[in-house]
């Protein structure tokens, strides 16, 4: 078997307890058993990674995040923690701690949508004060979390101009159904409501003066994309560049399989050490069904790599367009999708045979 090369990005979901009880997710109702959960211990064999995401469930339920997170250091500089901002003063506890760690407060709206979706009264009151203060503690690496449905696009947008009055990062993602989420019936159904608020986002990031945002404004576009059901703008290579690490070891190539489509485990953790695991021939037939792999998800985990890998696309449209918009034209939205040799089958939107699910 050909050489592999090691992956760039990994995001390790450390739980699926969550005091929030959202309605796009029901994690909430298949909580994992915290005494049989990953441990520091297991991520010993990581290789080293350009960037990792702490995620969950909720992680600040773990009591030994502060080991985690350590360990995580060895292998990488850049750590985000994906979190509901419930338990503030872990929050805060930990950034004293860690100065450096990235932080991303899940947000689905202003106050009253807010607690509405994500299930909790008084949820976006902590997460913002949470925020606000890690922000006065000299954190850098902080921002909001938005997940798009039919009931938040445009309160999407007013959190969009809250977090740039403020300063903060700003990531969107939309309704998707997988294992990971416990869903599959997560629906857009308003979807040309939906599709003109990121068009709004969209021209509203590419007046800001760093690139940064420029980039993020064709991120948006491929959740544009994928709400009207096309193929993807650049191919999935989730298992290549990136990988998931479920709370009890097992590494999948991302978090949006679902059991209708195909869903298998490049192995164990616990039980391979990551290297051996990563050029395993298990690993490589994973591999094979991502290639032709029929969901044409759009999340941030699978999708910056490969914007990375093959920056050129990204980069004409994104300064293409930044021309358009100081010369006072609106965006073209061009959704072409990138030919860089991906199997025509990617992203066909159908449910394969068994025979073609399991590729034996």
């Amino acid at each position: 078997m050909a050489t592999v090369s090691l992956p760039t990005d990994a995001s390790i979901i450390l739980t699926y307890r969550c005091p929030m009880r959202c309605v796009m997710c029901n994690i909430w109702q298949n909580p994992t058993d915290k005494d049989r959960e990953i441990t520091a211990a297991d991520l010993r064999s990581l290789p080293r990674l350009k960037f990792i995401n702490l995620t969950g469930g909720e992680p600040f339920v773990r009591e030994d995040l502060a080991e985690i997170v350590e360990e995580c250091y060895r292998h990488t500089d850049r750590i985000v923690i994906s979190t509901s901002g419930f338990f503030s003063d872990r929050v805060i506890e930990l950034a004293r701690r860690f100065s450096k760690i990235g932080i991303r407060i899940s947000i689905e709206g202003l106050s009253e949508k807010n607690d509405e979706l994500r299930g909790r009264r008084g949820g976006f009151d902590r997460g913002l004060a949470t925020l606000l203060q890690l922000k006065d503690m000299g954190l850098k690496d902080i921002g909001f979390g938005c997940t798009v449905s039919n009931h938040n696009s445009t309160d999407m947008l007013s959190l969009y101009r809250l977090s740039r009055s403020l300063g903060m990062e700003f990531a969107t993602a939309a309704f998707h159904n997988s294992f990971y989420f416990h869903k599959d019936d997560n629906v857009i159904t308003n979807r040309d409501r939906v599709v003109n608020d990121f068009k709004q986002l969209i021209e509203w990031q590419l007046k800001e003066p760093h690139p940064k945002s420029w980039f993020r404004a064709w991120f948006n576009m491929g959740l544009i994309n994928y709400i009207e059901g096309r193929k993807r703008m650049l191919p999935c290579e989730a298992g290549i560049t990136n990988f998931f690490i479920e709370p009890y070891g097992d590494v999948y190539p991302c978090n949006g399989l679902e059991l209708k489509y195909w869903k298998e485990s490049m192995g164990n953790i616990r039980t391979t050490p990551f290297d051996e695991l990563w050029s395993s021939n298990q690993a490589e037939h994973v591999r094979a069904l991502v290639r032709s792999c029929p969901k044409n998800c759009w999340m941030v985990g699978t999708a910056s790599p490969v914007m990375k890998k093959y920056i050129t696309h990204p980069a004409r449209w994104a300064l293409a367009n930044k021309l358009r918009t100081l010369c006072g034209l609106k965006p073209c939205l061009d959704m072409t999708r990138a030919d860089v040799g991906q199997d025509s089958r990617q992203g066909d939107l159908r449910i394969p045979s068994e025979e073609e699910r399991t590729g034996r």
